[in-house]
């Protein structure tokens, strides 16, 4: 079974996402029944994917990711539930390359270092939020990073690996995003924030409110009252 943890720095600074996706990315390689370098592409775009849809506000919001490179893989595309559950598509599952200048498979070489990575996020709004970057690499974590800080303009730091046996099944898989939190100030809200959640909790209440900003207290789990029934009587915005 895969994990995610998510942690945060002890001042408040940095969010940390990571995730051991080993079962879901060697689930898609016994369904596609892909070659070895692209197990480790999608593998990647899978667990990139796993990670940014449990960063977003909802469990039943999702977020796709679709790499269109100039690479004989064609495209890659990876969806992610709010909860990190994943599923994916390759366009071609078969391809034998020379492995790269160190020996190991060359992703970058079956993706293809030009072309797009599109972001997609539907959030239940009218239209979902939509992003495009050039692909910069083809690596896949590079490509991440570089979305985040052009499209969100978020300082980011993104890892990810998949191990391929020489029997094609998946050895291991996972990775990792950081970001760094925004503003002045915010790391005391935010401690504050977690302080009472705890306090709240050892009370016996099973919820809590909290006034704040939507994007940003939505990495930690808070959702939008309204979207549960609840009103709010405070005279701020939802």
């Amino acid at each position: 079974m895969g994990k995610i943890v998510r942690t945060l720095s002890k001042d408040g600074l940095v969010m940390c996402c990571a995730v051991d996706s080993t079962d879901a990315v060697a689930r898609m390689e016994q369904i596609h029944k892909t070659s070895a370098v692209v197990t480790a592409a999608e593998g990647r775009l899978l667990t990139a994917a796993s990670i940014m849809g449990t960063m977003l506000k909802s469990t039943k919001d999702s977020v796709t990711l679709r790499m269109e490179g100039d690479g004989p893989v064609g495209m890659l595309i990876a969806v992610s539930d709010g909860t990190g559950n994943v599923k994916g598509y390759v366009g071609n599952p078969i391809v034998e390359i020379p492995l790269n200048k160190q020996g190991k498979l060359d992703v970058s070489g079956a993706v293809g270092s030009e072309g797009f990575l599109y972001v997609i996020k539907d959030m239940g709004m009218k239209e979902p939020y939509i992003g495009q970057v050039p692909i910069i690499s083809g690596e896949v974590a590079e490509d991440i990073t570089n979305y985040y800080a052009t499209s969100e303009q978020v300082p980011t730091v993104c890892g990810l690996g998949v191990l391929v046996n020489p029997d094609l099944t998946v050895s291991a898989a996972g990775g990792y995003l950081l970001q760094l939190l925004p503003g002045e100030g915010t790391e005391e809200n935010l401690a504050l924030g977690l302080a009472a959640c705890r306090r709240a909790a050892e009370l016996g209440y099973n919820a809590l409110f909290l006034v704040g900003d939507p994007d940003y207290y939505g990495r930690y789990g808070f959702q939008n009252a309204v979207s549960l029934g609840f009103q709010n009587a405070s005279g701020v915005p939802d």
